[in-house]
């Protein structure tokens, strides 16, 4: 059985080692850390299935707060929240991110700010009325001009402003990912016969979580701690993890400096 609290302590336990540069092989697998101009593809094959971070795209459809108090299939602060760390995690990991929003000077209402706040590369492609972002020239142009074929997309409503342009991205050719939790619809049925016609199309379906984890891949990277808050960002008892291991990592360093007096 899954013992979280196991994970928990083994990302710790891991996280640890890498900063203190003790994780077994951390010398060799340092060298194929995806993301740091290595294959994502490792020897063993593992990635192979997986997200690549130097192909990928990160694109926020229309979060907006008007749009934000239709959203009953998930708690609007978890919504923001997940919004936030798809945004941070694209720009410690160099990710382009591409927004839009639908009529934001209307009732859908403006972006959430926060987007652009933690993510500032990211580029605002203003639509003309259309639903589908990808009726929309110049977002799709933009899309191409990031020369990524792997687009991780997120928005408001999951069964509208994510759903239209993943479809047609997907028959593009792209690779398509759908962040759910980091998208929000009006009703729980709307979502689930969303996800399942995604499934049907062939765009895949995924948690902020397993986005993640899978751009992270390896401990053994310069963006260890900073990764680590991301968890603690999405998983907000794993910051209580954290914090006990730097009280008991301080409390130690006081009990060797006595000793040593």
């Amino acid at each position: 059985m899954f013992n979280i609290r196991h994970y928990l302590l083994h990302v710790v336990v891991a996280t640890i080692l890498v900063m203190l540069g003790t994780a077994p092989g951390s010398q060799s697998y340092a060298q194929t850390i995806p993301g740091a101009g290595a294959p994502s593809v490792l020897p063993t094959g593992g990635g192979a299935a997986l997200m690549d971070a130097s192909d990928a795209v990160i694109l926020l459809l229309d979060h907006q707060s008007g749009l934000f108090q239709t959203v009953k299939d998930i708690d609007v602060a978890d919504l923001r929240r997940n919004t936030i760390m798809l945004a941070r995690l694209a720009a410690l990991l160099k990710i382009p991110v591409i927004t839009t929003a639908s009529e934001p000077k209307g009732p859908n209402g403006p972006l959430m700010p926060e987007i652009h706040q933690f993510a500032p590369h990211a580029v605002y492609v203003p639509r003309k009325g259309e639903v589908n972002a990808w009726d929309n020239e110049d977002f799709v142009k933009t899309v191409r001009a990031t020369g990524k074929k792997t687009l991780i997309m997120a928005g408001v409503w999951t069964s509208v402003c994510v759903m239209f342009p993943a479809l047609d991205a997907h028959a593009a050719g792209f690779k398509v990912y759908a962040v759910i939790d980091a998208s929000g619809d009006p009703s729980e049925m709307a979502s689930r016969t969303t996800v399942a016609r995604f499934v049907q199309a062939g765009v895949i379906p995924t948690s902020t979580n397993a986005v993640l984890s899978e751009l992270h891949r390896t401990w053994n990277r310069p963006e260890a701690a900073e990764l680590a808050k991301l968890y603690a960002l999405v998983a907000p008892n794993y910051a209580a993890v954290i914090e006990s291991y730097q009280t008991a990592q301080e409390a130690a360093k006081q009990t060797t400096g006595s000793a040593a007096k």
